[in-house]
């Protein structure tokens, strides 16, 4: 059985390991482990904290084998990005270009730099193992991050926002870094991608200030504008399914797709519901699958079962309830799935 859990510090050797799985270009994980160990110590403060509104909150969550005793994957939330430090991103814009005396219109794209993600919840650090992949997993993580928003929706922005990597090769080379990053930052591609992820105030002194017209870049760097990376597109997928939209912003480095979507409106926050748990076997018949989320913080948890859902109640069998330490009478937060 696999299992959503809350990071622990002693998970970082675990996730010092999926940093290096995930290879570069992988923003939130390629930071050092010094950066990382401040991350989980962060996610158990933040989780057993008594929030009220969202601030610098993060929630570092992992999934694990239950046969195995593996971590094989991890996702985390931001509760808010942008205010205290700058979250830039390029606007891409298209402006119409005319001129009557040489009975000339056209059409033109500019990057412009912003800073629209000011006070958002972002959600990301989304990564399975290759071996744990095709079975749900990476499903099951992006949707837990939408459950414990709707356990506890007073941490979360009403705005939700997920930055996706853009193309990157194997030796960790970006054409839209190679074009438009590195003439004005005068830095490798992994350099400044491991600086954004501990310190960004350089962005602010050495992004473009003015619009960026996308003809005069090359051809490679044009084309990847927007782009996932090929390990993202089922990230983007899954964020698509709950009613993410891609709305014209990109990454500064390599021009990776952000994706938003009001809080209000993702759909498994939208369609879960808070029911009493009920421990038995549920009646085939009426056996439905669903994720299902302990309603409670810090110690929350969250697994996909075969339930039955009866005037009020969710009906789990023992062995789920006993994973997700749960109890008759315990409030849960559940998701049905199609």
């Amino acid at each position: 059985m696999l299992i959503v859990r809350p990071s622990h510090l002693d998970d970082l050797k675990t996730v010092t390991d999926l940093a290096r799985l995930a290879g570069p270009g992988f923003t939130s994980l390629a930071v050092g482990d010094a950066t990382l160990a401040e991350r989980l110590e962060a996610s158990v403060a933040s989780f057993g904290a008594d929030v009220k509104t969202p601030g610098s909150e993060v929630y570092v969550l992992m999934l694990g084998d239950t046969a195995t005793g593996h971590v094989v994957g991890i996702g985390a939330i931001k509760a808010q990005v942008g205010l205290k430090v700058p979250f830039f991103s390029y606007r891409r814009t298209t402006l119409a270009q005319c001129s009557s005396a040489v009975g000339r219109r056209f059409d033109m794209d500019a990057l412009y730099p912003v800073n629209e993600a000011a006070g958002t919840t972002e959600v990301g650090t989304l990564f399975v193992c290759p071996d744990a992949r095709g079975s749900g997993a990476g499903g099951l993580v992006a949707r837990t991050r939408y459950l414990l928003m709707a356990v506890a929706p007073q941490r979360f922005g009403e705005r939700v926002i997920a930055e996706l990597r853009g193309v990157v090769d194997a030796e960790g080379r970006s054409p839209f870094w190679e074009a438009l990053g590195r003439p004005f930052f005068r830095m490798d591609f992994e350099e400044a991608d491991r600086l954004s992820s501990m310190d960004n105030q350089f962005i602010s002194d050495l992004l473009p200030t003015h619009p960026v017209y996308l003809d005069l870049l090359p051809e490679a760097a044009r084309a990847v504008v927007g782009v996932a990376h090929p390990e993202g597109r089922a990230a983007r997928k899954l964020l698509e399914a709950e009613g993410f939209r891609y709305r014209g912003l990109v990454d500064v480095f390599d021009a990776g797709p952000l994706l938003s979507a009001r809080k209000e409106r993702i759909n498994t926050f939208r369609k879960s519901q808070e029911l009493t748990v009920r421990v038995t076997a549920p009646p085939a018949a009426h056996a439905a699958r669903a994720i299902v989320a302990t309603a409670r913080l810090p110690d929350f948890r969250a697994a996909a079962c075969r339930v039955a859902l009866v005037d009020g109640n969710v009906l789990v069998d023992e062995a789920s309830a006993r994973a997700l330490d749960l109890v008759t009478g315990d409030r849960a937060r559940v998701r049905a799935l199609p």
